[in-house]
Protein backbone atom coordinates (compact mmCIF):
# COMPACT_ATOMS: atom_id res chain seq x y z
CA UNK A 1 0.00 0.00 0.00
CA UNK A 2 1.20 3.38 -0.61
CA UNK A 3 3.15 5.47 1.68
CA UNK A 4 0.58 8.19 2.77
CA UNK A 5 2.94 11.35 2.67
CA UNK A 6 1.58 14.36 4.73
CA UNK A 7 4.31 16.89 3.79
CA UNK A 8 6.99 15.20 6.13
CA UNK A 9 10.12 13.11 4.24
CA UNK A 10 9.57 9.61 4.77
CA UNK A 11 13.41 9.49 4.05
CA UNK A 12 14.22 11.87 6.74
CA UNK A 13 12.71 9.42 9.23
CA UNK A 14 14.86 6.78 8.62
CA UNK A 15 17.66 9.39 8.84
CA UNK A 16 16.54 10.89 11.76
CA UNK A 17 16.37 6.89 13.06
CA UNK A 18 20.13 6.08 12.19
CA UNK A 19 21.52 9.66 13.36
CA UNK A 20 19.86 9.33 16.39
CA UNK A 21 21.09 6.10 17.51
CA UNK A 22 24.29 6.70 16.32
CA UNK A 23 24.33 10.26 18.11
CA UNK A 24 23.46 9.19 21.31
CA UNK A 25 25.80 6.08 20.66
CA UNK A 26 28.68 8.45 20.28
CA UNK A 27 27.47 10.87 23.27
CA UNK A 28 27.82 8.11 25.39
CA UNK A 29 31.54 5.94 24.44
CA UNK A 30 33.42 8.45 26.58
CA UNK A 31 31.75 7.89 29.33
CA UNK A 32 30.77 4.09 29.33
CA UNK A 33 31.36 2.34 32.78
CA UNK A 34 30.84 5.61 34.81
CA UNK A 35 29.11 5.38 37.85
CA UNK A 36 25.99 7.36 38.38
CA UNK A 37 27.55 9.01 40.99
CA UNK A 38 30.45 9.79 38.85
CA UNK A 39 28.06 11.17 36.64
CA UNK A 40 26.29 13.15 39.27
CA UNK A 41 29.90 14.92 40.24
CA UNK A 42 30.56 15.74 36.27
CA UNK A 43 27.56 15.13 33.80
CA UNK A 44 27.50 14.96 30.26
CA UNK A 45 26.95 18.16 28.22
CA UNK A 46 28.31 18.19 25.08
CA UNK A 47 29.53 15.73 22.80
CA UNK A 48 33.46 14.86 23.85
CA UNK A 49 36.33 12.59 23.25
CA UNK A 50 38.60 10.19 24.42
CA UNK A 51 37.51 8.66 27.74
CA UNK A 52 36.90 5.32 28.15
CA UNK A 53 38.11 3.89 24.64
CA UNK A 54 40.22 7.08 23.83
CA UNK A 55 38.37 7.60 21.00
CA UNK A 56 38.33 11.05 19.54
CA UNK A 57 34.63 13.08 19.43
CA UNK A 58 31.64 11.40 16.86
CA UNK A 59 32.95 7.91 17.27
CA UNK A 60 30.29 5.28 17.55
CA UNK A 61 30.47 1.76 18.68
CA UNK A 62 29.24 -1.51 18.21
CA UNK A 63 25.73 -0.32 19.01
CA UNK A 64 25.15 1.63 15.97
CA UNK A 65 27.51 -0.92 13.81
CA UNK A 66 25.02 -3.31 13.94
CA UNK A 67 22.54 -1.17 13.18
CA UNK A 68 23.99 -0.06 10.40
CA UNK A 69 24.94 -3.99 9.52
CA UNK A 70 21.01 -4.76 10.01
CA UNK A 71 20.26 -1.50 7.69
CA UNK A 72 22.26 -2.71 5.43
CA UNK A 73 21.06 -6.20 5.32
CA UNK A 74 17.64 -4.49 4.63
CA UNK A 75 18.57 -2.23 2.03
CA UNK A 76 20.59 -4.72 -0.25
CA UNK A 77 18.55 -8.01 0.34
CA UNK A 78 15.25 -7.20 1.63
CA UNK A 79 14.51 -9.22 4.79
CA UNK A 80 17.13 -12.28 5.03
CA UNK A 81 18.39 -13.45 8.68
CA UNK A 82 21.22 -14.85 6.38
CA UNK A 83 22.39 -11.57 5.15
CA UNK A 84 22.04 -10.09 8.74
CA UNK A 85 24.26 -12.55 10.14
CA UNK A 86 26.90 -12.61 7.18
CA UNK A 87 26.94 -8.70 7.92
CA UNK A 88 27.47 -9.14 11.62
CA UNK A 89 29.97 -11.71 10.85
CA UNK A 90 32.05 -8.96 8.43
CA UNK A 91 31.63 -6.03 11.48
CA UNK A 92 33.44 -8.55 13.72
CA UNK A 93 36.13 -10.10 11.43
CA UNK A 94 36.77 -7.36 8.90
CA UNK A 95 35.60 -4.09 10.97
CA UNK A 96 32.84 -3.37 8.32
CA UNK A 97 30.63 -0.53 9.35
CA UNK A 98 33.02 0.69 12.04
CA UNK A 99 33.79 4.03 12.64
CA UNK A 100 37.86 3.94 12.14
CA UNK A 101 38.04 0.48 10.97
CA UNK A 102 38.29 -1.12 14.21
CA UNK A 103 36.20 -2.66 16.72
CA UNK A 104 36.64 -1.22 20.05
CA UNK A 105 33.65 -2.39 21.95
CA UNK A 106 31.68 -5.95 21.70
CA UNK A 107 29.51 -8.08 23.77
CA UNK A 108 30.40 -11.03 25.27
CA UNK A 109 27.06 -12.59 24.23
CA UNK A 110 26.98 -11.25 20.90
CA UNK A 111 30.84 -12.08 20.06
CA UNK A 112 29.88 -16.01 20.24
CA UNK A 113 26.54 -15.68 19.24
CA UNK A 114 28.70 -14.44 15.66
CA UNK A 115 30.89 -17.25 15.98
CA UNK A 116 27.92 -19.73 16.47
CA UNK A 117 26.06 -17.80 13.49
CA UNK A 118 29.42 -18.30 11.09
CA UNK A 119 29.25 -22.31 11.49
CA UNK A 120 25.32 -21.99 10.44
CA UNK A 121 26.93 -19.89 7.59
CA UNK A 122 29.54 -22.49 6.54
CA UNK A 123 27.19 -25.15 6.29
CA UNK A 124 24.90 -23.06 4.21
CA UNK A 125 22.38 -24.23 6.70
CA UNK A 126 20.29 -21.60 6.36
CA UNK A 127 16.91 -22.93 8.19
CA UNK A 128 19.16 -22.67 11.45
CA UNK A 129 18.37 -19.12 11.61
CA UNK A 130 14.99 -19.25 12.30
CA UNK A 131 15.31 -21.67 14.66
CA UNK A 132 17.53 -19.85 16.97
CA UNK A 133 14.79 -18.43 19.78
CA UNK A 134 13.95 -19.91 23.00
CA UNK A 135 12.17 -19.83 26.00
CA UNK A 136 14.54 -22.24 27.64
CA UNK A 137 15.83 -21.03 31.12
CA UNK A 138 19.02 -21.91 29.71
CA UNK A 139 19.11 -19.28 27.81
CA UNK A 140 17.82 -16.68 30.10
CA UNK A 141 21.16 -15.40 30.29
CA UNK A 142 21.08 -14.27 26.68
CA UNK A 143 18.89 -10.96 28.09
CA UNK A 144 21.60 -8.58 27.44
CA UNK A 145 20.69 -5.32 25.64
CA UNK A 146 22.46 -6.27 22.49
CA UNK A 147 19.27 -6.94 20.17
CA UNK A 148 17.96 -4.10 21.27
CA UNK A 149 20.50 -1.73 20.77
CA UNK A 150 20.42 -2.76 16.76
CA UNK A 151 16.73 -3.16 16.15
CA UNK A 152 15.53 -0.13 14.98
CA UNK A 153 16.22 -0.41 11.26
CA UNK A 154 13.75 -3.75 11.23
CA UNK A 155 10.80 -1.20 11.93
CA UNK A 156 10.98 -0.07 8.65
CA UNK A 157 9.79 -3.71 7.04
CA UNK A 158 7.61 -4.79 9.90
CA UNK A 159 5.54 -1.82 9.91
CA UNK A 160 1.90 -2.18 9.25
CA UNK A 161 1.91 -5.77 9.42
CA UNK A 162 -0.35 -8.05 12.18
CA UNK A 163 1.69 -7.69 15.93
CA UNK A 164 1.93 -11.31 15.81
CA UNK A 165 3.65 -11.48 12.86
CA UNK A 166 5.68 -8.93 13.80
CA UNK A 167 6.82 -10.29 17.20
CA UNK A 168 7.25 -13.86 15.35
CA UNK A 169 9.68 -11.68 13.14
CA UNK A 170 11.45 -9.13 15.60
CA UNK A 171 12.27 -12.40 17.95
CA UNK A 172 14.05 -14.36 15.16
CA UNK A 173 16.14 -11.00 14.25
CA UNK A 174 16.63 -10.68 18.24
CA UNK A 175 17.68 -14.04 18.35
CA UNK A 176 20.43 -13.85 16.13
CA UNK A 177 22.35 -13.21 18.91
CA UNK A 178 20.42 -13.13 21.83
CA UNK A 179 17.78 -16.46 21.70
CA UNK A 180 15.69 -15.55 24.77
CA UNK A 181 12.07 -14.46 24.47
CA UNK A 182 12.38 -11.54 26.50
CA UNK A 183 14.80 -10.14 24.58
CA UNK A 184 12.52 -10.58 21.83
CA UNK A 185 9.58 -9.12 23.51
CA UNK A 186 12.04 -6.05 24.71
CA UNK A 187 12.43 -5.82 20.81
CA UNK A 188 9.04 -5.80 20.04
CA UNK A 189 7.96 -3.57 22.55
CA UNK A 190 10.42 -0.72 21.40
CA UNK A 191 9.22 -1.28 17.45
CA UNK A 192 5.90 -0.82 18.37
CA UNK A 193 6.69 2.15 20.43
CA UNK A 194 8.35 3.68 17.57
CA UNK A 195 5.90 2.29 14.96
CA UNK A 196 3.44 4.44 16.67
CA UNK A 197 5.74 7.58 16.37
CA UNK A 198 5.96 7.17 13.32
CA UNK A 199 2.50 7.08 12.70
CA UNK A 200 2.86 10.21 13.86
CA UNK A 201 1.05 9.89 17.73
CA UNK A 202 2.15 11.77 20.28
CA UNK A 203 3.85 10.69 22.96
CA UNK A 204 1.46 9.35 25.61
CA UNK A 205 -0.80 8.05 23.06
CA UNK A 206 1.72 6.41 21.23
CA UNK A 207 2.93 4.64 24.78
CA UNK A 208 -0.48 3.78 25.84
CA UNK A 209 -1.56 2.48 22.59
CA UNK A 210 1.60 0.50 22.62
CA UNK A 211 0.93 -1.09 26.05
CA UNK A 212 -2.70 -2.19 25.29
CA UNK A 213 -1.25 -4.12 22.13
CA UNK A 214 1.40 -5.84 23.66
CA UNK A 215 -0.98 -7.08 26.28
CA UNK A 216 -3.53 -7.89 23.69
CA UNK A 217 -0.72 -9.92 22.15
CA UNK A 218 0.48 -11.34 24.99
CA UNK A 219 -3.05 -13.17 25.34
CA UNK A 220 -3.24 -14.24 21.69
CA UNK A 221 0.34 -15.85 21.79
CA UNK A 222 -0.48 -17.27 25.46
CA UNK A 223 2.92 -15.47 26.95
CA UNK A 224 4.32 -16.91 29.82
CA UNK A 225 3.26 -15.45 33.16
CA UNK A 226 6.70 -15.86 34.53
CA UNK A 227 7.96 -13.61 31.30
CA UNK A 228 5.00 -10.91 31.56
CA UNK A 229 6.00 -10.11 35.20
CA UNK A 230 9.49 -8.88 34.14
CA UNK A 231 7.42 -6.33 31.91
CA UNK A 232 5.30 -4.86 34.73
CA UNK A 233 6.71 -1.02 35.16
CA UNK A 234 6.29 -1.04 31.51
CA UNK A 235 3.37 -2.72 30.54
CA UNK A 236 1.14 -3.78 33.61
CA UNK A 237 1.97 -0.18 34.70
CA UNK A 238 2.79 3.45 33.54
CA UNK A 239 6.65 3.25 33.59
CA UNK A 240 6.44 6.86 34.40
CA UNK A 241 5.00 6.30 38.11
CA UNK A 242 8.57 4.77 38.51
CA UNK A 243 11.23 7.17 40.02
CA UNK A 244 14.24 8.24 38.23
CA UNK A 245 16.42 6.77 41.18
CA UNK A 246 14.80 3.54 40.59
CA UNK A 247 15.88 3.26 37.07
CA UNK A 248 18.83 1.37 35.81
CA UNK A 249 21.44 1.77 32.97
CA UNK A 250 23.56 -1.62 32.81
CA UNK A 251 23.08 -4.26 30.71
CA UNK A 252 20.11 -6.10 31.40
CA UNK A 253 17.39 -5.57 29.08
CA UNK A 254 14.72 -4.89 30.58
CA UNK A 255 16.82 -2.08 32.77
CA UNK A 256 17.72 -0.19 29.68
CA UNK A 257 13.80 -0.62 28.23
CA UNK A 258 12.90 1.21 31.09
CA UNK A 259 15.47 3.72 31.02
CA UNK A 260 14.96 4.75 27.76
CA UNK A 261 10.68 4.59 27.59
CA UNK A 262 11.12 7.03 30.73
CA UNK A 263 13.56 9.30 29.63
CA UNK A 264 12.03 9.47 26.03
CA UNK A 265 8.24 10.05 27.61
CA UNK A 266 9.81 12.63 30.04
CA UNK A 267 12.24 14.73 28.13
CA UNK A 268 11.23 17.65 25.72
CA UNK A 269 14.12 17.39 23.02
CA UNK A 270 17.13 15.39 21.95
CA UNK A 271 19.27 16.76 23.83
CA UNK A 272 17.49 16.47 26.74
CA UNK A 273 16.55 13.02 26.28
CA UNK A 274 20.09 11.38 25.58
CA UNK A 275 22.46 13.60 27.66
CA UNK A 276 19.48 12.63 30.61
CA UNK A 277 19.95 8.58 30.27
CA UNK A 278 23.79 8.85 30.06
CA UNK A 279 23.88 10.65 33.23
CA UNK A 280 22.62 7.79 34.82
CA UNK A 281 25.74 5.78 34.07
CA UNK A 282 27.25 3.05 33.56
CA UNK A 283 26.08 1.53 30.05
CA UNK A 284 25.68 4.83 28.34
CA UNK A 285 26.50 4.26 24.81
CA UNK A 286 24.22 1.52 24.52
CA UNK A 287 21.50 3.23 26.18
CA UNK A 288 21.75 6.50 24.95
CA UNK A 289 21.70 4.65 21.40
CA UNK A 290 18.41 3.06 22.12
CA UNK A 291 16.41 6.20 23.40
CA UNK A 292 18.36 8.30 20.69
CA UNK A 293 16.74 6.01 17.66
CA UNK A 294 13.19 6.92 19.33
CA UNK A 295 14.00 10.40 19.64
CA UNK A 296 15.37 10.90 16.74
CA UNK A 297 12.19 9.72 14.60
CA UNK A 298 10.12 12.10 16.89
CA UNK A 299 11.81 15.08 17.00
CA UNK A 300 13.43 14.60 13.14
CA UNK A 301 16.51 15.27 11.56
CA UNK A 302 16.25 18.70 12.66
CA UNK A 303 15.36 17.79 15.89
CA UNK A 304 19.05 16.50 16.57
CA UNK A 305 21.83 19.02 17.35
CA UNK A 306 23.63 20.17 13.93
CA UNK A 307 26.96 20.32 16.01
CA UNK A 308 26.69 16.55 16.74
CA UNK A 309 25.77 15.85 13.60
CA UNK A 310 28.68 17.42 12.00
CA UNK A 311 31.12 15.44 14.23
CA UNK A 312 30.25 12.07 13.52
CA UNK A 313 32.63 9.50 11.88
CA UNK A 314 31.06 8.42 8.03
CA UNK A 315 28.46 10.88 8.28
CA UNK A 316 27.89 10.70 4.31
CA UNK A 317 28.18 6.87 4.86
CA UNK A 318 25.36 7.23 6.90
CA UNK A 319 23.57 9.49 5.10
CA UNK A 320 23.39 7.48 2.06
CA UNK A 321 22.63 4.77 3.97
CA UNK A 322 19.36 5.72 5.28
CA UNK A 323 18.63 7.21 1.67
CA UNK A 324 18.96 3.30 0.06
CA UNK A 325 17.10 1.89 2.97
CA UNK A 326 14.33 4.45 2.57
CA UNK A 327 14.34 3.96 -1.00
CA UNK A 328 13.77 -0.06 -0.38
CA UNK A 329 10.66 0.63 1.98
CA UNK A 330 9.53 4.18 0.87
CA UNK A 331 6.21 2.15 -0.52
CA UNK A 332 5.97 -0.61 1.85
CA UNK A 333 2.55 -0.68 4.17
CA UNK A 334 1.15 2.74 5.54
CA UNK A 335 2.82 5.50 7.84
CA UNK A 336 0.72 8.89 8.19
CA UNK A 337 2.67 11.04 9.49
CA UNK A 338 1.99 14.51 10.90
Amino acid sequence: MLFANQGIDFSNKIKSALFGVAVGDALGVPFEFSSREEMEQKPATDMIGFGTYNQPPGTWSDDSSLTFCLAEALANNGYSLGSMASNFYSWRENAWWTAHNRVFDIGITTSRAISNLLKILQEENFQKLNKLKSSDSDYERENGNGSLMRILPLLFYIRGMDPIKQFDITWDVSALTHRHIRAGMSCFIYLKLAEKILDGENKNDAYQATRQIVTDLWDKINFPETERKHFSRIIQNDIRETKIEDLKSGGYVIEVLESSIWFFLEKTNYRDTVLGIINLGHDTDTSAAIVGGLAGIFYGYEGIPEDWIKQIARKHDIEDLAERLAGKYLYIGTCTLH
